[in-house]
């Protein structure tokens, strides 16, 4: 299987987006945005998009649905976390999709967000994968490539000392959480 991608469209011209995602080898860019359009940035709308990566030679496949970030409010008002986003069926029928596809296409999933850790296409998504075992790397705004591992680390040092009877899984998962509390519920994954 090959590694699957992950980048932010943020606030780049589409041709520089573009030219990201041929340097990182996308053949199929997966959209995981519950909203497919941006008002600021509207060369990132589903349909303009989708058209541009076309031109480009890169398939286009919107998983917001499923894999989005914005969670559905509940009868009480009350949001979802990304724990139980991702314990949703829909959610993980997604996941096996863009696993699946991954067996011989170069995927990268897209939301809006410049910062792998400031998305939702990391923190709830990219993290299911890798807890899969799927190889994940992040496509960076400068070019430069992250691999998931080290966005982890970078989790873990933001969570403070470690308990030493604590493995590194239980930990991940704690600091996992903490940031999303941070963000106040499930944080962004359209960025407007």
């Amino acid at each position: 299987m090959k590694p699957i991608r992950t980048i932010g469209h943020s606030n780049h011209p589409i041709e520089r987006f573009v030219e990201l995602l041929k340097a990182g080898g996308v053949e199929r860019l997966v959209d995981v945005r519950s909203t497919p359009w941006s008002r600021r940035h509207p060369q990132f709308g589903r349909d303009r998009l989708a058209r541009s990566l076309a031109e480009a030679g890169i398939d286009y496949v919107h998983e917001g649905a499923a894999l989005g970030g914005k969670p559905p409010v509940d009868k009480s008002g009350a949001g979802s976390s990304y724990d139980q986003l991702a314990a949703r069926p829909d959610f993980k029928a997604g996941l096996d999709r863009v696993i699946e596809g991954a067996r011989d296409t170069a995927l990268c999933l897209m939301c809006a967000e410049k910062e792998p850790l400031d998305c939702h296409r990391t923190v709830l998504v990219a993290r299911r994968l890798a807890e899969r075992g799927v190889a994940v790397e992040h496509l960076l705004a400068d070019g430069s490539r992250r691999p998931h591992h080290a966005v982890e680390e970078m989790v873990l040092g933001k969570d403070g000392a470690p308990d030493l009877f604590e493995d590194r899984a239980a930990r991940l998962a704690r600091a996992w959480r903490r940031l999303e509390a941070k963000w106040g519920r499930a944080g962004s994954d359209e960025g407007e």
